[in-house]
C-alpha cells in the first residue's frame, strides 16, 4: 500500500516537472512579451501576418500590413516580436 502511494507521488512529481512546470514558464514569457509590446514593433501572427505595431488598444492590436493598410488583431494573436521599435 505504501509503496503504490509513492509510486503515484513519484509519478506526480515526474509529471510535474516535465510537463507542467515548463508549460507555465514558457506561458509567463509570453505574457512578458505581450505586454512589452509598443508602437514600432515588428511582428507576425499566428496566422503568419507581417506587420508593425500602429497602435495598442487594451487587448487590440493594430497592425500596419502596407502602405495604408491597417488591420486589428487580438494582442493574443501576436505570435513573436521580430524587432523592437528603435527608441
Amino acid at each position: 500500500m505504501m509503496s503504490t502511494l509513492i509510486m503515484f507521488a513519484a509519478i506526480f512529481a515526474i509529471f510535474y516537472f516535465m510537463i507542467i512546470r515548463p508549460q507555465q514558464k514558457r506561458q509567463k514569457e509570453r505574457d512578458k512579451m505581450l505586454g512589452a509590446i509598443q508602437k514600432g514593433d515588428k511582428v507576425i501572427t499566428s496566422g503568419g501576418l507581417h506587420g508593425t505595431v500602429a497602435g495598442i488598444e487594451d487587448n487590440i492590436v493594430l497592425l500596419q500590413v502596407a502602405d495604408n493598410v491597417k488591420m486589428k488583431f487580438d494582442k493574443s494573436a501576436i505570435n513573436v516580436v521580430v524587432s523592437k521599435a528603435s527608441t
